[in-house]
């Protein structure tokens, strides 16, 4: 398409970033720091597509940009190659799970440098290698130490297409997060868990820290984690106390059924033999266990023929079986109070349950139940006449006396579920010893590492059966024993990823202490706000668990955080393999030039916004850089007008502030203007390097090039970041530019005013006060509304002015009259 090969450009300069090692950095106190992140990938083996390369792209013009402020620049990528994708990808390629994946990591490592990105290949980490995961099971002992890992028989959701067991978080709809179309099951079964609930406050409140991350996520996570005030009241089953949560203990008196999760393992030790037949069939029909799901579902429930004792009353409440209600949220039991609960109101409805109202308005309006709101206390024997806030203190009072409840903070969150019955991942460093239980690994003996050569069918997990895995010896008594063949969750491996970039080779700690702290937190970190409840909760939570265990001093893992929209295919759908619509960087590359489509990346829409991938576009941004091209190898040094040095400085403060700011897509608006502004003449050496300086984070290649071309040693992109001369910067010059810019808004109004009536128009006259005349410039003018225009002063006598427009013209608002 051209005589620029903007492609041998490229590779020009990613082998000499390479050959000089341009972007690899050291500790160096003397220096501030920046730690520029984005969110490593799954290595499919289908590859990058565009979409990919605008969320990589958008960290990268943040860490070019930093880095040529004087900052040094951490700017790590490594890739998340252990779990289910990969494993999933293996099998449809009939490829073991390890050659599968460092394949996709070679292909993913080429795409990524033909894009231009300044990544410190030196710190790679891939979470598959032993040398890595070595530290996953290291920090998993350490948890087990502190009595924060343990085992449990529990409800779980069981994707069937995965083989696998899924954590809340990734269970959809009630549908697996990585199978849209398979419902998922449960199970019970023998699973560990880490417990992080035991930080659920902490990570509750530290959101109020984290004045830099987007409110969205907050919200997310404050909702997800759940943090309610309330009552544990012990209702009396089986002449055994079963603590029952609730925020409305003021309801107490208006308890007339209690629920129990279908998924309690404990369920059928409350069942009556006459209703066991009933309740059985009931929970067979069970889908999901995550809170989502349930809350959408019908609620229904089966009579268990039980009954329990009323705390305060004595009476016999029924005992019901529902699926509405979770195994593991407090003893997984609820109240039912129907006559101020919207879901116990339709499910006493549905079962013919009693309703008794204690709760009426103040007002003693009337109203429909169930009545929800606040009010003054009825039908509630010592507690009649108090106000709801009030009434909760003295209910809990008396259930404190008695012995039969306490005040308590709950949360919805529950502990992670990290055991996974697949092949690839984390061995899980556990040993089961039939006389001594279930054993840690010693840490001496660590890494457990996963087999190579084994028989990898993709049906189920083969370290089931596989005995050079399996048997082994126990740590404790030296008997025969066996290994755990679970292993961990892909979340605990990017849950702390960030910090061993910070020390990646070390093989005798998981990171050394002092670099971690000259490098850490993380200071601006990219990525998608589908993980605000997944991996964003799961790395804040290994954040405080290194600090607790003084590893590190800082609580949050990241200081800002920013989300980046979606890129959209031609169908306006968003980017995806499956679909068909994806675009690929080395179509692209080989048609444009990389540097082309990182640019028209961030012109079209702010970063945070989705965008649609557009060939027009893209032909637009090519267009431009040949221009810029072209200008630099003709360039002839002059001496640059007091506009444009007062046009240059107010773009390099604008385009700072942007690129600090995310507004990317304003940045380039500024910086093809400012190109426009000086395109027909000759500006100072010193000028144009500074506007290849301010264009160098987001079109690098082309810009090493502008550099080398200019006369430059070394690096533009190791240059330094040009300075702002506000004493150049003259306000005239920004006013008479807004004006010309309304006056061209103006004209195309106008015209398109009179094409309507009229037809076609043939020209443009434009009057202006005599002192502004050198402001509009005709042949621009004539460019930018594509009809000609010529411009007069209201004094010139030889104007053609047939209407007396030239009268109506005042300082800043042009007259027009379109012939």
């Amino acid at each position: 398409m051209s005589d620029i090969d903007f492609s041998k450009i490229e590779k020009k300069w990613q082998k000499a970033w390479h050959d000089k090692k341009v972007f690899e950095v050291k500790e160096d106190k003397k220096k501030p720091k920046q730690y520029v992140l984005e969110m490593f990938p799954y290595p499919s083996g289908s590859g990058l597509h565009m979409g990919h390369a605008h969320n990589y792209n958008i960290g990268d013009i943040y860490a070019r940009f930093k880095r040529m402020q004087g900052f040094n620049v951490i700017h790590p990528m490594g890739f998340d190659s252990f779990g289910l994708p990969a494993e999933n990808a293996a099998i449809k390629a009939k490829s073991h799970p390890k050659k599968f994946t460092e394949e996709a990591i070679a292909n993913f490592i080429e795409q990524m440098k033909e894009l231009g990105l300044s990544y410190d290949w030196s710190r790679k980490v891939e979470t598959h290698k032993p040398d890595y995961y070595r530290w996953d099971q290291w920090v998993f002992l350490k948890m087990y130490e502190k009595g924060l890992v343990y085992r449990k028989k529990s409800p779980v959701n069981w994707c069937p297409e995965c083989n696998t067991v899924l954590a809340n978080e990734q269970v959809i709809s009630g549908k697996c997060w990585r199978h849209e179309d398979t419902s998922v099951e449960i199970k019970h079964l023998e699973q560990w868990f880490l417990k992080i609930t035991d930080y659920a406050d902490e990570l509750y409140e530290d959101l109020n820290k984290l004045d830099d991350w987007p409110e969205l996520i907050k919200r997310l996570q404050r909702n997800w984690i759940g943090k309610s005030e309330g009552a544990e009241i012990d209702f009396i089953i089986n002449k055994e106390k079963w603590k029952v949560f609730t925020t409305r203990p003021d309801t107490l008196f208006g308890v007339t059924f209690l629920v129990i999760s279908a998924q309690h393992p404990r369920l059928m030790e409350l069942v009556d033999s006459k209703q066991k037949v009933k309740v059985q069939e009931f929970v067979k029909k069970l889908h999901s266990v995550k809170e989502e799901d349930l809350d959408r579902m019908e609620k229904e429930g089966v009579f268990t023929g039980n009954y329990a004792q009323h705390p305060l009353t004595g009476e016999k409440i029924p005992l019901y079986a529902g699926n509405f209600v979770l195994a593991d949220y407090g003893s997984g039991m609820v109240m039912g109070v129907p006559a101020h609960d919207e879901r116990d109101y339709a499910f006493a409805k549905k079962y013919q349950i009693s309703i008794t109202s204690v709760v009426k308005p103040e007002n003693n309006e009337k109203i429909n139940a169930p009545y929800t709101g606040p009010g003054v206390l009825i039908h509630s024997e010592g507690f009649d006449g108090l106000q709801t806030a009030e009434a909760k203190e003295h209910i809990i009072k008396a259930l404190e006396i008695k012995k039969l409840g306490r005040k308590v903070i709950n949360f919805r969150l529950r502990d992670w579920l990290i055991s996974r019955q697949r092949f690839w991942g984390t061995p899980i460093p556990i040993i089961y010893c039939e006389k001594c239980g279930a054993v840690p690994v010693p840490e001496k003996d660590l890494p457990v590492i996963l087999p190579d050569k084994i028989q990898f069918s993709g049906v189920s997990n083969p370290l089931l059966t596989y005995k050079p895995f399996l048997e082994t010896t126990c740590p404790r008594c030296k008997g025969k024993a066996r290994r755990e063949t679970d292993t961990m969750d892909t979340f605990v491996n990017s849950s702390w990823y960030f910090l061993r970039y910070c020390d990646p080779h070390n093989e005798k700690k998981i990171f050394d202490k002092d670099k971690a702290a000259y490098w850490c937190p993380i200071d601006m970190y990219v990525g998608g706000k589908e993980h605000a409840c997944l991996h964003l909760i799961y790395f804040r939570f290994y954040t405080k668990f290194f600090r607790d265990l003084g590893l590190i001093t800082f609580g949050e893992p990241a200081k800002r955080l920013f989300n980046q929209g979606f890129l959209l295919g031609p169908d306006g759908e968003r980017m995806s393999k499956s679909r068909g619509n994806v675009v690929l960087p080395e179509v692209i590359s080989k048609k444009y030039g990389i540097d082309v489509a990182r640019l028209f990346l961030v012109s079209i829409a702010s970063p945070d916004k989705d965008i649609l991938w557009s060939d027009e576009g893209i032909d637009g941004s090519f267009r431009f850089l040949k221009r810029v091209f072209t200008y630099a190898s003709t360039l002839k040094e002059g001496k640059s007008s007091k506009k444009i040095e007062s046009k240059l400085h107010t773009t390099i403060k604008k385009v700072t502030d942007e690129i600090e700011s995310f507004r990317y897509n304003l940045a380039v608006i500024r910086l093809r203007s400012l190109f426009e502004s000086f395109e027909h003449e000759s500006i100072a050496k010193s000028d144009f390097n500074a506007f290849i300086r301010i264009l160098s984070p987001f079109i690098p290649h082309l810009s090493e090039e502008l550099w080398q071309m200019s006369g430059n040693k070394g690096f533009a992109s190791l240059s330094a970041w040009p300075a702002v001369d506000e004493k150049k910067i003259d306000e005239k010059f920004e006013q008479a530019e807004k004006a010309v810019e309304k006056t061209i808004s103006d004209i195309l109004n106008i015209l398109r005013i009179v094409d309507e009536k009229k037809g076609k128009s043939n020209k443009i006259y434009v009057y202006v006060m005599p002192f502004e005349l050198e402001n509009y410039n005709a042949e621009e003018l004539s460019k930018r509304v594509g009809k000609p225009v010529m411009v007069f002063s209201v004094s010139d006598k030889k104007k053609h002015d047939p209407e007396g427009k030239s009268s109506k013209a005042k300082p800043g608002k042009p007259g027009i009259y379109v012939d």
